[in-house]
């Protein structure tokens, strides 16, 4: 007690050079009320004095609180400047062993200069903690080599994997407190959640079971909770129909044409009317002619009500006003006599049947593979990959964490609410659990970093990169500059720590993040596609963070955030359909397409979770809840990146006054940076 006062009083007489500012994390138990110790090191190796960080009569170090202490700076060889720091606890005399320490600024107010250092961690009790400015170093530089490890193995034992999918991406095993949601996130979600269900519960009651397709149009409220989406009135439309395909919620899969493929079998004499002039052949050599194979679909497992998963072929020409026009589908792979190809000169509703069909199938790929399972779930994998190899103090670690904000947080709540037995999936997608699963594991196995997880090679890999081959393809126009703008960004912050070769070579730590993630399964890694087992330069280091960048902010963005707007009039983009197709092609009437549509029970359900999914969680990409980057030179390259976003955004802005239908989704305004919902 006598060394506590002393330590006090000394704290609080000289106070002419240094203060203290000490902020705790906003996290949950985050606070203490034990004892804490600070100690200044100079250049020279030189010691101050313990300093008491304690006020008398304050409950100080409290959740999200920063409070400030003058430092007894005797012993330090003045004016020399500060090397590190060293902190340190003891237990309190309430018992608490938890206080998560945000960051430390020493104020140093003879030579006008702010120390930073951040620290993000959790202090255990009697443990010295020796703190370095901006604390952002290579393994191979830390001067604290014995205590990283430490930390490593620990958090090891804390972010283990399980398997929830077979040969799928891995997710965490046990989510930890530090990666659940704050207080306030959680508060807003549930609010309009109740708003929703309210809602629900009012349109269930107060309107009837269908009896026309106008009845489906006119369940929806005038306010902004359940509003009734633009496409009610053009979901009919072939053009409409062909726009989902370069600006909807899976606009990633239209690819160019080069021949037409055997199991597609086209009768010449339907499309050729519908090709403005161009026989099959010169459509082909034109490249006219685009394709949507939902090959991925092929047997897979699906709900009761529909024996057999659809696996539906799209046939697309590009017209003389550059719109993409349905000229064929084929709603399962092998042809057949009872599998019939559809043309826009059948019937009207039986050609409105046959893209209903068609719809329900990308819908299936879409929440599998686009959203769930190579956003959210790939994205787990590599985070939790990254906790396990990459120190806090690790400079890509402090790059890439503000895009994992509350993203194992999402994905646990996603798997136990939404996806787990009995579930919306099971309730709201022909394909239910066990056939998403199916579907997010074939769609894992053919995914490659290298390819999938750069826009442009992606988009080259489909045929449909030059704009001179389509035209008019908003997701390519505005996803290739905001890619670009991203990598750009990475490049710029790996290029500042790693300006040698060596240096790569040497950091064990991010080489075993990177073998970890590349070695197969089978052999104990998590098999992810595409990424070299042993780092060679630069660049490949550069690919990865910037995929997972892009991935956790733009690609998330363009999979989720419109998904009201196409799943929430179901006919437009049907999650699920009651009954199979017939097997041989014959004249629809409105009473067949109302017995496909599910019953209004399970509309609504359709409607509320998507609207809720649909929701923007974190600030827009660039704007970091919590600041991890703290180096002059690295926040530098951060307002960079904030100005190249922010023009990329005007132009898009003026982009959508010229477009028939607005694409805001990657608009920087509109992009998060990460995935919360």
């Amino acid at each position: 007690m006598l060394s506590y006062f002393n330590s006090w009083v000394g704290s609080l007489w000289d106070v002419s050079r240094f203060k203290a500012h000490v902020t705790t994390g906003d996290r949950l138990y985050a606070g203490t009320d034990s004892t804490v110790y600070l100690q200044l090191v100079d250049k020279t190796g030189a010691q101050s004095e313990a300093s008491c960080l304690d006020k008398i009569f304050v409950n100080d170090h409290e959740r999200g609180e920063t409070h400030s202490y003058g430092i007894n700076a005797k012993g330090l060889q003045t004016p020399n400047e500060l090397d590190h720091i060293i902190v340190w606890r003891h237990s309190s005399i309430t018992g608490d062993d938890r206080w998560f320490l945000d960051r430390i600024e020493i104020e140093d107010r003879t030579q006008k200069h702010r120390y930073i250092f951040p620290v993000q961690r959790w202090i255990e009790v009697e443990r010295r903690y020796y703190l370095y400015e901006f604390d952002a170093f290579l393994p191979q530089d830390d001067r604290q080599p014995d205590n990283r490890r430490l930390e490593l193995d620990r958090k090891r034992e804390l972010y283990k994997y399980k398997e929830t999918i077979e040969r799928g991406p891995r997710q965490i095993q046990e989510l930890p407190d530090d990666e659940k949601f704050s207080e306030r996130y959680m508060l807003d979600f549930l609010k309009l959640k109740g708003k929703l269900i309210a809602r629900q519960y009012h349109l269930k009651f107060t309107t009837e079971e269908w009896a026309s397709l106008d009845d489906v149009k006119n369940i929806y409220h005038p306010d902004s909770t359940l509003h009734r989406p633009e496409c009610t009135e053009y979901w009919t439309e072939d053009w409409w129909f062909g726009l989902q395909r370069v600006q909807g919620v899976n606009s990633v899969l239209i690819s160019l044409c080069n021949e037409i493929p055997a199991k597609l079998a086209l009768e010449v004499d339907k499309v050729e009317p519908f090709l403005e002039g161009y026989t099959l052949n010169d459509a082909l050599q034109n490249k006219k002619l685009f394709i949507v194979d939902l090959v991925l679909l092929n047997r897979a497992p699906c709900r009761g009500e529909m024996p057999v998963m659809i696996a539906p072929i799209g046939l697309f020409y590009l017209n003389k006003k550059d719109e993409l026009m349905p000229i064929a589908i084929q709603l399962f792979q092998e042809p057949s006599p009872t599998n019939p190809v559809y043309y826009p000169s059948d019937s009207r509703l039986t050609w409105i049947m046959a893209k209903m069909f068609f719809n329900m199938g990308d819908a299936q790929q879409h929440q599998s593979c686009t959203h769930l399972g190579l956003t959210h779930l790939l994205m787990e994998t590599m985070c939790v990959a990254a906790h396990r190899h990459l120190s806090p103090s690790h400079p890509i670690f402090r790059l890439l964490a503000p895009h994992y904000l509350y993203l194992l947080a999402i994905n646990s709540r996603g798997l136990e609410k939404l996806i787990s037995p009995g579930g919306w999936v099971d309730s709201g997608m022909i394909v239910g659990r066990a056939g998403m699963f199916k579907l997010i594991s074939r769609g894992f196995r053919r995914w490659r970093l290298d390819v999938h997880g750069d826009v442009e090679k992606e988009l080259e890999s489909r045929g449909v990169l030059d704009p001179k081959v389509l035209p008019y393809y908003p997701y390519r126009d505005d996803a290739v500059p905001l890619f670009k703008i991203i990598k750009n960004y990475v490049r710029k912050v790996v290029m500042h720590y790693y300006n040698t070769p060596e240096k790569l070579e040497e950091d064990y730590e991010v080489q075993g993040w990177v073998k970890e993630m590349a070695t197969s399964q089978m052999e104990g890694g998590l098999g992810i596609g595409g990424i070299p087992e042993k780092l060679e330069n630069i660049d490949q280091l550069v690919q990865i963070c910037t995929a997972v960048v892009a991935a956790c902010s733009m690609g998330h963005a363009g999979a989720n955030f419109q998904q009201y707007d196409a799943y929430g009039f179901v006919p437009n983009y049907p999650g699920i359909l009651m009954k199979l197709p017939p097997q041989e092609k014959r004249e629809m009437t409105e009473k067949d397409l109302l017995e496909f549509l599910p019953n209004k029970s399970t509309t609504l359900d359709i409607m509320v979770i998507t609207k809720l999914l649909s929701m923007k969680g974190t600030k827009s990409l660039g704007d970091f809840e919590v600041q991890y980057i703290y180096d002059p030179s690295v926040v530098h390259i951060a307002e960079e990146f904030r100005l190249e976003l922010k023009k990329l955004s005007h132009e898009i802005k003026l982009r959508n006054k010229t477009r028939k239908f607005k694409y805001e989704w990657f608009d920087p305004d509109i992009v998060p940076n990460s995935i919360s919902i």
